[in-house]
């Protein structure tokens, strides 16, 4: 019994992680002295570890668990598929029913244009194809110069080597020589951190010119494509002003470029839509999805093809589509896709996030700007952040930038809670099963780390 107690323990899973496992996005040279989380389960909204600590989960995993932990129904659906066909390949023309089936569902609940998908697993390979069918389209229309995707600073698009190029996260560029060839980044739409005077639709359309001009730069006839997440995610849940998104549809209409919607974050009801291309009415060529498509229960992305492009790619001078991948249309992920988005269309969780939770996170997210760290609060639907600065008047940030938001972090965890941050600034998206409570308690939670953050912070002679 005291050997099984041993081998269950916090210690014992924190020395065989060290051992074995290469973590993502961290400091491996400091994980000894730090000690990894171990988290052993979940229910609804809430995380437990391995010393049986509670954690209201305010992050859905990392942006995923759109309907929430432990849905048993989810759970059968995997079973039941592993069992009549737990996998076969999409290749050499051959389908399962899931892969079928969940195809005509996207399609129906995608923008109207968009009526094709290629399956991968994950945003960041669902992007990478994008690079590819891109540059694929326009060799079949006989403009083979037209080679470069234009992207953003601090805009994020996954982790290969070609969906971080077309990311413009710079740590991440440190990684692998990167940005490969062929890939260029302009200015984000950050009003609250560049906007300077200007007011937000201003700064919104100045932002949105930058494509015109890196256009002109470097010749309309070598740009093949814009990328941007409707939203922001990991570079700070950044909203665009209003005039920003009608303005880059613009300009690519303007010089023959594709738009390609990121909703890797985004879709699935996280806005209060299904996707937030429907709120800033983003007519887009590709749309990337992942995340909120199974709600994390298995790895499964969508990349959404517009008829245009697909008259084009699938067309009678394109050839044979040479990509893909083992597990392209995996049946049990499919399978899981289809119940997924069932729960979410059966439970109303698209309208409950727009008329109800997100309203209602927004106007208790307005009651923290009387803290003296917050700066900003915004949100849209069930996505949002809180932004911590030195001076609010002037929207003025700690230095060194960072320092703050991993302070407030964890006291986060120590509170209970799972915010992620930034910068200095603690981003927000719980899963769409949130009630009004779940937002009270966050703001409860929320508050006691703030105070927490406040007092290191005067400790430390920042304020």
């Amino acid at each position: 019994m005291a050997q099984a107690a041993r081998r269950n323990s916090t210690a014992h899973w924190q020395a065989t992680d060290l051992g074995h496992h290469i973590h993502p996005f961290t400091d491996q040279h400091a994980l000894p002295g730090q000690g990894v989380r171990v988290i052993v389960r979940a229910e609804g909204t809430y995380l437990f570890d391995s010393d049986d600590n509670k954690l209201l989960d305010a992050f859905a995993g990392l942006w995923c668990v759109n309907v929430g932990y432990g849905r048993k129904e989810i759970a059968q659906v995997a079973y039941d598929q592993m069992v009549q066909l737990p996998y076969y390949n999409t290749f050499f023309k051959t389908t399962t029913p899931p892969t079928a089936e969940l195809g005509k569902v996207l399609a129906d609940l995608a923008p109207k244009q968009l009526n094709h998908v290629f399956y991968g697993l994950s945003g960041s390979d669902a992007n990478d194809t994008i690079c590819r069918m891109v540059r694929h389209y326009w060799n079949v229309l006989g403009k083979k110069t037209k080679k470069t995707i234009i992207s953003r600073q601090n805009g994020y698009h996954g982790s290969t080597m070609a969906s971080a190029s077309l990311g413009g996260m710079k740590a991440m560029h440190e990684v692998g020589d990167l940005p490969l060839p062929g890939f260029v980044h302009i200015m984000q739409p950050y009003w609250f951190g560049q906007g300077g005077d200007m007011t937000p639709d201003e700064f919104g359309l100045k932002a949105a010119r930058a494509l015109e001009e890196k256009i002109l730069e470097l010749g309309a006839d070598n740009c093949a494509a814009f990328i941007g997440e409707p939203i922001q995610g990991a570079g700070g849940v950044i909203i665009p002003p209003a005039s920003y998104w009608p303005e880059i549809q613009r300009i690519c209409k303007k010089y023959d470029l594709l738009l390609i919607a990121d909703e890797v974050i985004c879709g699935f009801g996280r806005t209060g839509h299904w996707f937030a291309s429907e709120y800033f009415k983003i007519e887009a060529d590709f749309m990337t999805m992942a995340k909120g498509l199974t709600s994390g229960y298995l790895p499964l992305s969508g990349l959404m093809v517009s008829d245009r492009v697909f008259a084009v790619i699938g067309g009678d001078k394109a050839g044979e589509l040479t990509h893909g991948y083992t597990y392209s249309g995996h049946p049990a992920c499919c399978a899981v896709a289809i119940e997924n988005i069932r729960i979410i269309r059966d439970e109303g969780l698209v309208e409950k996030v727009r008329d109800v939770t997100g309203p209602y996170l927004a106007k208790r997210l307005k009651e923290l700007h009387d803290h003296p760290l917050v700066g900003e609060t915004r949100n849209l639907g069930l996505i949002g952040a809180i932004e911590l600065v030195k001076d609010k008047a002037t929207r003025k940030t700690f230095e060194p930038l960072g320092d703050v938001g991993l302070i407030c972090r964890e006291h986060c965890f120590k509170s209970g809670l799972v915010m992620r941050a930034t910068r200095d600034t603690m981003l927000i998206s719980p899963p769409l099963t949130w009630t009004k409570a779940n937002v009270d308690e966050f703001i409860t939670l929320t508050r006691k780390a703030l105070d927490l953050t406040l007092a290191d912070v005067r400790k430390k002679g920042l304020l």
